[in-house]
């Protein structure tokens, strides 16, 4: 008899106003992981869409993958509130993995190195979105670029926020021609869609808008890895209140 397949499930917030969409990118992001986790089964499910997460636990032991860039009200408390009476194990969110900024700096390099553009002479703004709500979304980015600085010497990088200051239109006016926009975004909603190209035309910004991090090539390996160390921790326990 086979062995019974572990099961993950990839969990994001989506879009209330239109769930389908953010839906349908997360589960070909699930099946891009799927392809590195043999013997397990990959779900996903988002937050807007109703009753997709709790179908898609259907019995105890999966880890749940954050597909987040912090660990802030959606992954502390509306995640765990949804999971209530499951025992599963947590994975570190996505914008809090170790390896996210090596893997964000060698894409900066290959970006820079493609226009031919020295570093010395380009700048990185950093995108977040913030949190009117309490302070882990810009800490979980600022504490991000914190780290990109070093591996990126002479290399200008800033930061602005769609829900907070510094805002990002106030962060682009001072970004030059060869500028690169990095969304610091699991996937592409509203804000990357709108927000940010709004704020940086507000801004009068003459550099280039990337794809969000969640984009970058060896992202579905990165959450394989993760779920993998997760499946060491212990289980949450059963809320019995």
């Amino acid at each position: 008899m086979s062995a019974r397949p572990r099961i993950a499930i990839l969990t994001s917030h989506g879009q209330p106003s239109a769930p389908p969409p953010p839906e349908i990118h997360l589960a070909a992001v699930a099946a891009a992981v799927q392809d590195h986790l043999p013997g397990w089964d990959v779900r996903s499910a988002t937050l807007s869409s109703k009753g997709f997460l709790e179908a898609a636990m259907r019995e105890d032991g999966a880890v749940i993958y954050p597909f987040f860039m912090a660990r802030g009200w959606f992954t502390g408390k509306v995640l765990p509130g949804r999971l209530s009476g499951w025992r599963y194990r947590m994975a570190t969110p996505f914008g809090l993995d170790p390896a996210l900024p090596d893997l964000t700096v060698a894409a900066i390099r290959a970006e820079l190195a493609r226009r031919g553009w020295q570093p010395e002479a380009s700048e990185i703004l950093l995108a977040a979105h913030g949190s009117a709500r309490g302070p882990k979304a810009a800490e979980a980015a600022e504490a991000f670029a914190a780290k990109l600085r070093p591996a990126l010497p002479g290399l200008r990088l800033v930061t602005g926020f769609v829900e907070q200051p510094p805002f990002i239109a106030e962060a682009a006016r001072d970004c030059g021609p060869q500028t690169l926009c990095l969304p610091f975004f699991a996937q592409s909603g509203a804000h990357v869609r709108h927000d940010i190209p709004e704020a940086l035309a507000e801004a009068g910004f003459q550099g280039d808008l990337l794809p969000v991090l969640g984009a970058l090539p060896d992202v579905p390996r990165l959450i394989a890895n993760a779920i993998e160390r997760a499946q060491g921790d212990e289980m949450s326990p059963v809320d019995i209140d």
